[in-house]
């Protein structure tokens, strides 16, 4: 009897766990957006130093294009790690890197994808990272790309950067970006 009683409380214990388990609809909810803070807006605005010339650049191709002669640098990968600066000459204040890398992702024109990761060394934001990851059409005037994280003052980092050429160099490769970046965080 006891057996008996032991195997119909195991079943009624099984027929409950699966009952409340319900259609699996239950893993997410959302909040109220006027509950939730919706913290702050910091405006970043730094430059990005590309130097893939001299004795010690800071961005190196680790693969070079498909075809030799690429105009687009479809294929290519760029490993990086660019001085951030508060001013666009390269001997103005680092307040950070940009580390990374950026690809050849197309075919008919001059764009890359773009995932990296600043990395505040300074002030009020050392030690805490914003995350890029987006496409770059290095020709156009200005280019946007999403802020898809961060860390330390940054966490729940999610926004967006406006790219501005400010100098490039045809011969050596070398260019300076001026990057706004627009964070929303808690």
């Amino acid at each position: 009897m006891s057996k008996l009683i032991l195997i119909l409380a195991a079943k009624i214990l099984l027929l409950t766990i699966f009952a409340s388990a319900g259609d699996g609809g239950d893993f997410a909810s959302t909040t109220n957006p006027k509950q939730f803070n919706q913290g702050k807006l910091t405006h970043l605005r730094v430059f990005w130093h590309d130097i893939r010339s001299g004795r010690n650049p800071s961005s190196i191709m680790i693969q070079p294009p498909v075809r030799k002669y690429s105009s687009t640098y479809f294929g290519s990968i760029t490993m990086m790690d660019n001085a951030l600066t508060s001013d666009v000459q390269i001997n103005s204040t680092v307040v950070g890197q940009a580390q990374g890398f950026y690809a050849g992702s197309a075919q008919r024109e001059l764009g890359f994808l773009m995932a990296m990761t600043f990395a505040f060394k300074t002030g009020e934001f050392n030690g805490s990272t914003i995350t890029i990851l987006g496409r770059n059409t290095v020709l156009s005037e200005v280019r946007e790309m999403p802020v898809v994280g961060g860390s330390g003052i940054f966490r729940f980092a999610r926004g967006y950067v406006e790219l501005r050429t400010k100098s490039f160099d045809h011969k050596s490769g070398d260019a300076i970006v001026e990057y706004n970046c627009y964070v929303l965080h808690y």
